[in-house]
């Protein structure tokens, strides 16, 4: 927020931030909004401002979780391979029988060719603009990164988080006696497929548990058992962190700031902070 011109306080955003996650986690994306309108509220900061640094986020989480994947296919391929051929069934498999890596990467490329084809072709859709919209969001927050004034730190920051993700996951690996054995593999594994349960429902809440069951199931493990308790572990343990968290922040939000009327951060506002940037 520093090169729009805002220094919002550091308790301030932290809240705001943790709040957000917590309303996430029963309306995804809602979160953003109350983000956005808390720091608006309180901060002399404008809301329509901030949707860009959300955008930068998003943008940058998508490169991550990407990276992740790939990461996750080269250390653990055949366990990855296993997961989408039993997700695409014989889609991804040789004339042997075996899940083939090279298949699932010239498919992705081919998918990707085929929709920048279908967007070119006709853009003029609907659909098809919303889609391009999305892309243009992605790569318009990418491309912001520049304007950041601590460039490093942010980079840092944004590898950390996903490195503490992936931290959190290999110790619920090497918190079950039966799932120890799969050490950092089983965790990079489980923090990739993990992730997309937590795309596919609010907080993950169905989606995260299964997913990671099927997965320790192509680990030779029991789904039902050994697979069903990784899975509610690690969900529970992140959403119980969200949840007191944010109530916790929702707390200290509304005492740090109940002597601070709303109106101040507004008419503190100036004609060069409503100029377009």
């Amino acid at each position: 927020m520093e090169p729009l011109g805002y220094k919002p306080s550091t308790f301030n955003t932290f809240a705001a931030v943790m709040i957000g996650y917590l309303v996430n986690a029963g309306v995804p994306r809602l979160g953003e909004v109350v983000k956005c309108t808390l720091l608006s509220r309180y901060e002399k900061v404008r809301a329509d401002k901030l949707i860009g640094t959300i955008v930068m986020e998003r943008a940058v989480d998508v490169v991550c979780l990407v990276v992740v994947f790939m990461l996750a296919l080269f250390f653990q391929g055949h366990v990855i391979g296993q997961f989408v051929s039993s997700l695409f069934g014989d889609f991804f498999r040789t004339a042997s029988g075996d899940t083939s890596v090279t298949k699932i990467l010239l498919y992705a490329a081919a998918f990707i060719g085929i929709v920048y084809f279908l967007l070119k072709r006709f853009g003029h859709i609907d659909a098809a603009v919303k889609i391009k919209n999305i892309i243009k969001g992605i790569l318009h927050g990418l491309q912001s990164i520049r304007f950041i004034k601590h460039k490093g730190w942010f980079v840092f920051h944004s590898i950390l988080i996903w490195v503490l993700y992936f931290a959190s996951t290999t110790i619920g690996i090497y918190a079950l006696q039966e799932t120890a054995h799969l050490s950092l593999g089983g965790g990079l594994t489980t923090l990739a497929v993990g992730s997309v349960g937590m795309v596919l429902t609010p907080g993950g809440i169905g989606a995260y548990p299964l997913l990671v069951s099927k997965l320790m199931g192509l680990y030779g493990l029991n789904e039902t058992t050994t697979g069903n308790a990784l899975g509610w572990l690690l969900w529970t343990v992140q959403t119980v962190i969200i949840v007191f968290g944010g109530l916790i922040l929702t707390a200290l939000f509304s005492y740090h700031n109940k002597n601070k009327r709303p109106s101040e951060a507004r008419t503190k506002l100036t004609d060069e902070d409503i100029a377009p940037i």
